[in-house]
């Protein structure tokens, strides 16, 4: 049976993925692949400040809580998805990546994917 390591190299092997990092919702690292250069810590421990506001916004508009957003930089997406009450993956994509068949993926496979954390 995969568990999270597998998941997270199978993500960040993939075309045009420079990250894929799983944290807790306090931003403590869970477990990470990366591009050199990159730091894994710091990158989570700075997600749970767009996960309190993202969530307010979603009760503002009768939306519920935030479970997947995809927020678009000049060098690339950054692909945040809530697993579970107690678990994000981020996800960094280059520019140029083609992002629709993994934000299908890992909405398709959200449950399985929280049933390895």
């Amino acid at each position: 049976m995969p568990n999270i390591r597998d998941l997270v190299g199978a993500i960040r092997h993939r075309d045009g993925v420079e990250a894929a990092v799983v944290l807790g919702r306090d931003g403590l690292l869970i477990d990470s692949q990366t591009v050199p250069g990159l730091d894994p810590e710091d990158l989570a421990a700075r997600i749970p400040a767009i996960i309190g506001p993202a969530d307010e916004l979603g009760d503002a508009v009768q939306r519920g809580a935030l479970m997947t957003a995809v927020l678009e930089y000049r060098e690339g997406l950054a692909i945040i998805e809530v697993l579970n009450a107690d678990a994000i993956l981020v996800v960094l994509v280059r520019p140029d990546a083609n992002v629709g068949r993994l934000l299908f993926e890992l909405r398709r496979h959200r449950e399985h994917i929280a049933a390895l954390i």
